[in-house]
């Protein structure tokens, strides 16, 4: 059985189960926190969570792992079979992640832990964010899904990476980065509403005061 190793309260980790939950394979979760233990990086090179054990060994980083259920496994696909189609997602699920999500996480610490970000940090982050946004309105398709008429990996990219940037914007900044994308905010919203993604959520919430009071000690 496929074992995914990591915590509720990660984003990567949820994109990863929500797939493997759309997708109907059956895995085992097995709690695993970051960090630089010989015993953590034995199973994680950098200490990052998600990892999902296979027959063969681990796979580590959210797009590889992603990949290899798409290439191994059954159940529903998530990516297109065409060619084109397929590199297009693929390029929505980078956009998504390299220019919002990335920006959004340079200011976590300000934002969710109430360690200060310097000024400087956060303006390259408010700017990066605003064209972030600015280019998901142009390639999103949200017709009705966002690459197009079904549900793919650019949607658990979406879910996910999308979530903590709206945060982000609206605890640091006052923006609501959906304002002027209607589409984008009520498919965010059925999204969320999804019974397997309402389970991540859940367990997400269950996860969150462990979470909190293990950062609270390390602060």
């Amino acid at each position: 059985m496929l074992k995914l190793y990591g915590f509720s309260v990660s984003n990567y980790y949820n994109m990863v189960k929500l797939a493997l939950m759309e997708k109907g394979l059956p895995f085992e979760e097995v709690l695993f926190s970051a960090g630089q233990t010989p015993e953590i990086l034995a199973i994680s090179p950098r200490g990052k969570v998600p990892v999902l054990a296979v027959p063969h060994g681990f796979i580590n980083e959210t797009s590889a792992i992603l990949e290899y259920l798409e290439q191994t496994q059954n159940g529903p696909a998530l990516l297109p079979g065409d060619p084109f189609e397929r590199a297009q997602v693929r390029a929505m699920c980078r956009e998504i992640e390299l220019y919002l999500e990335l920006p959004a996480r340079a200011c976590f610490g300000e934002a969710f832990f109430g360690m200060p970000v310097p000024e400087a940090i956060k303006e390259k982050s408010k700017a990066e964010l605003l064209l972030g946004i600015g280019a998901l309105s142009r390639y999103g398709k949200f017709a009705p899904y966002v690459a197009g008429a079904t549900f793919s990996l650019a949607d658990v990219y979406f879910m996910y990476s999308l979530n903590v940037a709206c945060a982000v914007g609206e605890k640091l900044f006052g923006l609501d980065l959906l304002e002027e994308l209607p589409q984008a905010k009520a498919l965010l919203e059925r999204l969320h509403a999804m019974p397997n993604a309402q389970k991540v959520a859940a367990d997400r919430e269950a996860a969150m005061p462990a979470f909190l009071a293990m950062i609270a000690a390390k602060k």
